[in-house]
């Protein structure tokens, strides 16, 4: 979901590693599903687990835009008159309540969470009553009511969740904790309303169903088939069973996405000694320097150190492709992968109680495992999705072994002691120095030509040419939660404001989660309209986890940060440019999970488009343009090791199914056997046997990806499909890419889940999608197939 985007969540490109987000990709972590589901919190899009992660800046810290909030009734009696003055004070102040245009994002404490959850769960139950009550099968007395209760939680505990991913604490997370089972109960109770679910079961049935539009018909079905998967149908002693089974695996989400945090910053590596980090770029010496410094070694220096080494992506992915020092790439290395593996923070018996509960839910449910309901809501079954993946594992296993025969030669040749044992570790180092062989590309080289604000610029003028939008700094209309945090306001071509984001771009290991993701704050509405307006406008947030400005120097990114940039905004603008007024079925909401990536995954393909690229990379001292030659050697770049790329989101997504469809709880084969197993098809090189990745793959485990990480494949068919459009109309015609760019925004962008999403897609390609581009781009396929 939004992604989407991240080492981890999400969100796609090969192997490139990150935190494991949402999931995430939710992916990414990670938030769980928006859409239509009153039960969930809201989907985020954590990227794919080979991403880097990351990306802006500014310095404004303003004051919260809100209005007065609701009051308390008193009692008659003068003690508790007095006391609930005292409390109906208290929660008019709260921000958490008030009636805001913008979330108060900078002045929500810990201390808000407990009443202001407390209360709003009181009002809303009070609205689902009254609901319940006058329920009737029409659109004004069921629907908009309620919407307005569901988005009311999303937005609500959206903020509170939200600083959990990014403004982590203590008591913050203590907070959250207490009232989270208090928050899934009344979901419960909402989304096992059984009113609601013969209202809309009666407009389903009724005459006037074939007069209703597509968006109005996906709402109710998909509003019958959510209350049916959360257990509306279930007798009493199920249905208590049912809910404990909720409650339980909510709290042990939480729990595993904490403790990979936890496990990520408890790691540190101090190194004193400059042999030891010798091959590691300026940029990754001066990260290594400043994060010292933080850790209260005030004299640290790029030049003579100390060093801190972490687990967080801009430390760990620099230590991977350029140290020297290949015992400090195994060290770093079997501590990424085994993250909250052990002690206190082990995620091992966390996995095995949400598989066996997951399996226990669905079989209530009248499933055989929990892959067959994660399927109900997408766009394939387990079978297609085996398919797809087994088609791009055959397409992909033959490059992949010559990608590591290529290897081996070019270690051996470079006298490398390690050449015939290449291993883990070994790999990425290894693919660096191949890659800026034959292509004579440095990443690090690159890095001062894309600049930050000039990578934005590009990426706002290339939204600009394709969907005739502006893009535009509004810092300070709306609050922020860290002063590095961008506001933006999104224009239409009569510059009238059509939605609004947020950009937080840089890594802090402290307080915010790994990976990159985006998620909704507000959905497009009519119903949720604001003082006359015909609706409420969409605003989104998109986090990264990029390098950040060291001493003077911007923040300068590698080529695959860009990348994720552009994978975000690829998630934000199909939740900015809906034109979906229905509010549960707008902008993201509704959309098929394994449908979601299609956008982000689909703007990734403009970085490597000549005119795109050259906008953005302009030497950020000279303005200098990236040398031509150097764009075609990076062109030419973009296939390489793609075989072994590819096997490696394929492994990530059949363990995910295998551990949802075979898993067999306190059975002969553990989670880790079958990862195991599942790698000796999908890698070359054996997995590791200490190998606990699954400890930190937040994507299925804390994020909405669970029986679902085949969507960033499944979405990878699509999105290139789409991209192969403006291939064939030209890429070179402006004319045809803002005519293609328009009936893109038009379809893929505009219709949000208002309808499915092959027809939407057919509606855009005019036709079904195919696999060929996918593979075509990849190198996987001659050209003429």
């Amino acid at each position: 979901m939004l992604i989407a985007s991240c080492v981890s969540v999400t969100r796609s490109l090969p192997a490139r590693l990150s935190s494991s987000s949402s999931y995430y990709r939710r992916v990414c972590l990670l938030s769980a599903a928006a859409s239509r589901k009153p039960h969930r919190q809201p989907k985020s899009f954590p990227c794919p687990l080979w991403s880097a992660s990351f990306s802006f800046c500014l310095h404004h810290r303003p004051k919260s835009t809100t209005s007065a909030g609701f009051c308390s009734s008193a009692s008659s009696a003068p003690m508790a008159a007095a006391a609930a003055a005292v409390m109906s004070d208290s929660l008019d102040s709260n921000p958490l309540l008030q009636d805001f245009a913008f979330p108060p994002f900078d002045i929500v404490d810990p201390k808000h969470v407990r009443p202001g959850i407390r209360e709003l769960i009181r009002r809303l139950e009070s609205d689902l009553v009254e609901l319940e009550r006058t329920v009737e099968p029409t659109w004004p007395k069921l629907v908009e009511p309620l919407e307005k209760i569901v988005d009311r939680l999303q937005v609500v505990w959206g903020i509170i969740n939200h600083l959990k991913s990014v403004k982590d604490s203590p008591d913050l997370r203590s907070a959250i904790e207490e009232v989270q089972p208090e928050k899934v109960k009344f979901q419960l109770r909402l989304g096992q309303s059984k009113p609601i679910y013969d209202a809309f079961k009666a407009i389903q049935n009724s005459s006037s169903w074939s007069a209703l539009s597509d968006a109005r018909k996906r709402i109710v079905e998909g509003q019958i088939k959510e209350a049916v998967l959360n257990g509306v149908a279930l007798e009493d002693e199920q249905r208590m069973k049912f809910n404990e089974i909720e409650q339980e695996l909510e709290k042990l989400s939480q729990k595993f996405s904490e403790n990979v945090l936890d496990a990520t910053k408890k790691f540190e590596k101090l190194i004193t000694d400059k042999k030891e980090i010798e091959g590691l770029p300026a940029t990754a010496l001066g990260l290594a320097a400043q994060t010292a410094v933080s850790k209260g070694h005030q004299n640290a220096t790029a030049e003579n150190g100390p060093w801190m080494i972490t687990l967080d992506a801009p430390s760990y992915i620099p230590v991977m492709q350029h140290a020297k020092n290949r015992t400090l790439r195994e060290e770093v290395y079997r501590a990424y992968v085994t993250r909250a593996s052990g002690g206190d923070l082990d995620n091992t018996p966390i996995i095995s109680q949400i598989l066996k509960l997951r399996l226990e839910k669905a079989k209530l449910l009248g499933y055989k495992n929990f892959a067959e309901v994660s399927m109900a809501m997408k766009m394939a079954t387990v079978e297609r999705a085996e398919e797809l993946l087994e088609k791009l594992r055959s397409a992909s296993w033959d490059h992949a072994v010559q990608d590591m025969e290529d290897l081996k030669s070019f270690a051996s040749n470079a006298g490398a002691a390690e050449a015939n044992e290449l291993t883990h570790w070994d790999i990425t180092f290894w693919s660096e120095r191949l890659r800026e062989s034959k292509y004579d590309i440095n990443e690090e080289e690159l890095r001062p030509y894309f600049s930050l604000p000039k990578v934005m610029d590009g990426l706002f003028g290339l939204a600009k040419k394709l969907f005739d939008i502006n893009i535009e700094p509004a810092d300070g209309l709306a609050p922020v939660w860290n002063s590095d945090v961008r506001f933006y306001v999104v224009k239409d071509s009569s510059n009238n404001p059509i939605a609004y984001f947020y950009f937080d771009p840089y890594s802090r290991p402290s307080e915010k989660r790994g990976g990159a993701w985006m998620d909704e704050v507000f959905a497009r509405s009519y119903v949720l309209a604001r003082d006359g307006a015909p609706v409420r406008l969409p605003i989104a947030h998109m986090v990264c986890n990029q390098t950040p400005p060291v001493g003077d120097k911007p923040s300068l990114m590698t080529f695959r940060e860009v990348e994720t940039v552009f994978h975000e905004f690829g998630h934000a603008l199909q939740h900015m440019l809906t034109k979906q007024d229905e509010g549960l079925v707008a902008g993201i909401r509704g959309i098929e999970w394994d449908a979601v990536e299609l956008p982000s995954q689909f703007m990734e393909n403009w970085c490597y488009h000549r005119n795109t690229l050259m906008s953005i990379a302009k030497h950020y001292e000279t303005g200098e343009s990236l040398p031509e030659e150097v764009y075609l050697r990076l062109l030419a770049a973009r296939t390489f090791r793609a075989g072994s790329f590819s096997l490696r989101q394929i492994r990530f997504a059949s363990v995910d199914l295998e551990m949802h469809t075979k898993y067999v709880p306190d059975g002969p084969e553990s989670i880790f056997d079958i990862d195991r197993r599942v790698g000796t098809r999908t890698q070359v090189i054996p997995v590791l046997p200490e190998d606990r990745f699954l400890c930190s793959f937040s994507h299925i485990f804390a994020g909405g990806y669970a029986a679902g990480y085949y969507s960033y494949k499944w979405a990878e068919v699509l999105s290139a499909d789409a991209f192969s459009a403006f291939e064939d109309a030209g890429l070179d015609s402006d004319k045809a890419v803002k005519e293609t760019g328009h009936r893109f925004r038009e379809t893929i962008l505009a219709l949000g889940g208002g309808k499915s999403p092959l027809q939407v897609f057919i509606e855009f390609r005019g036709r079904e999608p195919s696999p060929e581009p996918l593979l075509r781009h990849n190198g996987l396929l001659p050209v003429a197939a």
